[in-house]
């Protein structure tokens, strides 16, 4: 793979990262020298109109061109590509999939969005996800009675991933355990916390609530969630909620007047359906899960009391003295969707107006399991949890192989899909991460989750198998764009054979099952992070791949950084044509521990052939 004509959304190409409707934007693309390029324009399609301006070459800089046209932001998602001329008159696209020589669909180009941008502390986040059942007791734990739902378990019992006992079993972490425990989070290196559900509910995962007016008892009640966020904000960090948006439990006051009364107020808030001839009602479910009613958003009293309200449960707790700094929208890719019902899009936007106003720094993300692209972008959900684009790819390249120690078997994937994870190549791995990179804005993009699991996944360590592997999957996490997002324990090494397995509690007092090597892994490539601009908001530009190798430069106007991610061991990498920066210690190693990077007399520079291995370089 060589170097390429080259365009992103970043400021490296777009200059102006917050653009708003009517302005005129410039925008760049990089031609590197000697490749058969002599005109290049830009092709827009404001108010669904096909237009062609001339772009002119601004500079030329060290081995590469760079041409400017300016794009008008004509509607609320401004789509454009470029086309490349080269001497015989013949051309090219470049989208946001990278070059194709045959014409392709709009849906593929690059996008200015002039939609409210997401706050800004989200793009700098570094994400700690907290199940608060399996984190950490308090010594108040101890004077709670469990509930009558639950299956008590000692801190060391183990979990059990399928089965009846498996959402009852109850350990007892509580919101004082987390902020007692907060140093941990410091020494990782992390600075946004995101829990998972907090509401009362009948089971541990806590997703089927039975009411959003209080914070659970068990948990440690109001009171423990405003220490924790008092605490939180101590630190200068932000603290993230978990709303269920598509379905409530069914003992949830709502659902239990609805199905109690059919003229209640509450009726309408769910889907009931009366058999021709009488009979018990029926009534929608979460995939028919009974415990889960189905909400109605095509009732007006649902969105007064969820959304709209003064006092609306999203509104609250975003609030003094709990001030929670946004939330993650539980089932978002279902929410407003049955049959011929279609509120997806027209609820997102909602919920983001009202979060929006309650405090305008407020993050609304969604979860989505499969394919988003077509829920972004429309002044809705500020980004999604991006399993498909990142997640599932990193596993299928990373996972272990027939020739591992316990390879060859699937790996169960967190959707269930007939096989598991199936291991791929590197080809294909970035096959599908442009596949859907490609189709959302450069915002949505780098605003999304980047995870390497979750409570409802499979543990990243079971995946790979090794901590060489895990550190490659870190690094990838820690250097891709994206918001990384860590779940507790992963930096431990916990393993997991699917969700519920992987909910496992975190061993504070058995350190022999806590790895070392990989927390200190974890801690060195988030610092990396949070100290390297280029990896929080550079471009991505791919510039080798093999079947065990990945290769590609974040760059930004304060320099580059060279990253190498190989699950095996291969034949060096020559790489030639690469770009030079700022003044510095060129060719350092960052993360690694690779020799520094020493050009030849061609400029060119050889990468280590070890592997598994991590390695990140400032050119």
């Amino acid at each position: 793979m060589s170097l390429s004509p080259h365009h992103d959304g970043s400021a490296l190409y777009v200059p102006e990262q917050e653009p708003v409707l009517g302005q005129r934007v410039p925008v760049f693309v990089r031609v590197p020298e000697g490749v058969d390029v002599r005109q290049v324009h830009v092709r827009t399609t404001g108010d669904g109109e096909p237009r062609f301006v001339a772009a002119t070459v601004d500079r030329r800089d060290g081995h590469d061109v760079w041409w400017r046209a300016d794009v008008e932001v004509r509607n609320p998602v401004s789509n454009y590509r470029f086309m490349l001329t080269g001497a015989t008159g013949g051309y090219r696209w470049l989208n946001a999939a990278g070059q194709v020589d045959h014409d392709v669909p709009d849906h593929g180009d690059f996008k200015l969005v002039s939609h409210a941008p997401p706050p800004a502390w989200a793009r700098d986040a570094l994400i700690y996800q907290i199940f608060p059942d399996r984190f950490a007791r308090s010594a108040a734990a101890d004077g709670r009675t469990p509930p009558d739902w639950a299956v008590p378990c000692d801190w060391d019992t183990p979990v059990v991933g399928y089965g009846p006992q498996t959402p009852r079993q109850f350990y007892g972490g509580d919101l004082d355990g987390i902020t007692e425990r907060l140093d941990h989070l410091d020494r990782l290196g992390v600075n946004t916390v995101y829990l998972t559900p907090i509401f009362p509910a009948r089971s541990n995962h806590r997703y089927d609530a039975a009411g959003f007016d209080t914070v659970d008892p068990l948990l440690g009640g109001d009171a423990a969630l405003v220490r924790l966020a008092d605490a939180v904000r101590a630190r200068g960090w932000r603290l993230i909620g978990d709303i269920t948006s598509n379905h409530t439990g069914d003992a949830h006051g709502w659902f239990t007047r609805a199905l109690a009364d059919a003229d209640a107020p509450e009726r309408e808030l769910y889907y009931f359906d009366v058999p021709t001839g009488g009979g018990e009602p029926t009534y929608e479910s979460w995939n028919g899960v009974r415990s889960l009613p189905k909400l109605n958003w095509g009732s007006a009293e649902l969105r007064r009391r969820f959304a709209t309200d003064p006092d609306s449960l999203l509104r609250r707790w975003l609030r003094p003295p709990y001030g929670l700094d946004g939330w993650r929208v539980d089932v978002a890719n279902m929410t407003g969707r049955r049959g011929a019902d279609a509120y997806t899009h027209e609820v997102a936007r909602l919920l983001r107006e009202v979060v929006t106003q309650t405090r305008a720094d407020g993050l609304l993300l969604a979860e989505h399991g499969h394919d988003h692209t077509g829920d972004l972008d429309r002044d809705g959900w500020h980004g999604t949890m991006n399993y498909v684009g990142f997640t599932d790819p990193v596993w299928s390249w990373l996972r272990t192989g027939p020739g591992d120690a316990g390879g060859g078997e699937p790996v169960p994937n967190f959707l269930g899909t007939p096989g598991g994870v199936r291991r791929r190549d590197a080809h294909a791995v970035l096959a599908t991460m442009d596949s859907f990179r490609s189709l959302i804005s450069w915002r949505s993009y780098t605003h999304s989750w980047q995870l390497l699991g979750s409570h409802d996944s499979a543990r990243i360590r079971t995946v790979v198998g090794d901590a060489a592997r895990q550190e490659v999957a870190a690094g990838l996490l820690a250097t891709l764009p994206g918001t990384p997002v860590v779940f507790a324990g992963d930096e431990w090494g916990l393993t997991g054979g699917n969700g519920e397995s992987s909910r496992t509690p975190m061993p504070w007092h058995r350190p022999q099952r806590r790895d070392a090597g990989t927390f200190a892994a974890y801690r060195a490539l988030l610092a990396l992070r949070r100290d390297t601009p280029e990896l929080r908001h550079g471009g991505l530009r791919w510039v080798y791949a093999d079947a065990d190798t990945l290769v590609f430069l974040r760059e930004a106007t304060t320099g580059a950084v060279l990253v190498l991610a190989r699950r095996a061991a291969g034949p060096p990498v020559r790489l030639a044509g690469l770009p030079t920066t700022v003044p510095g210690p060129a060719g350092e190693n960052l993360h690694g521990g690779a020799p520094a990077l020493r050009p030849a007399a061609d400029g060119g520079v050889t990468l280590p052939g070890d592997g598994p291995t991590f390695q990140v370089w400032r050119l």
